[in-house]
């Protein structure tokens, strides 16, 4: 017989919430200690492991070891296998195919916001060029209602920049 004094979860274990868990793919050491730091200025709780190619992403990500991540955020220029070819090879595996991916890039160039569009990513980001701006673009990804461009992707909210997070569009 189980009694509620027994019962293997109480309601209160179910408000608690678990850190993110969250899988940067970055070759710059300094932009990952920047994205470190914004997202802990964001308030966004995480738990982030660091690989500094696409190789490493995608074999940290087929890794049986390895806990899953919530979301995997992918700089496009990277040595070994950039972005765009990690991207591609992960949204092709059944396994891996719905974490959800952001794209990060210095440039903001139409045709690669378009080819990760089609490529399966979620979200393209433009790397600021700010802390602030950093911390304010990651408070868009987590906090403002982007479920809604990963649930129907639309264009105008799959592209986010310091630019247009200053502009107001939320």
């Amino acid at each position: 017989m189980i009694s509620s004094e027994n019962s293997p979860s109480a309601p209160e274990d179910l408000n608690q919430k678990e850190p993110l868990k969250i899988i940067l793919a970055e070759d710059d050491k300094d932009d990952q200690e920047l994205f470190i730091d914004a997202l802990e200025a964001a308030k966004v709780p995480s738990e982030v492991t660091t690989v500094e190619n696409g190789q490493e992403l995608v074999d940290t990500l087929r890794d049986e070891c390895e806990p899953r991540p919530d979301m995997i955020f992918i700089d496009i220029n990277m040595p070994v296998k950039g972005g765009k070819e990690a991207l591609q090879e992960i949204k092709s595996d059944q396994q891996l195919k719905d974490i959800p991916a952001v794209m990060l890039s210095t440039w903001d160039h139409p045709s690669d916001i378009e080819e990760t569009l089609k490529k399966g990513a979620d979200l393209y980001v433009q790397k600021p060029n700010s802390f602030t701006g950093f911390v304010l673009i990651l408070k868009k990804v987590f906090l403002l209602h982007w479920t809604k461009a990963l649930i129907n992707p639309v264009k105008n909210l799959f592209f986010v920049s310091e630019k247009n997070i200053t502009r107001g569009d939320s």
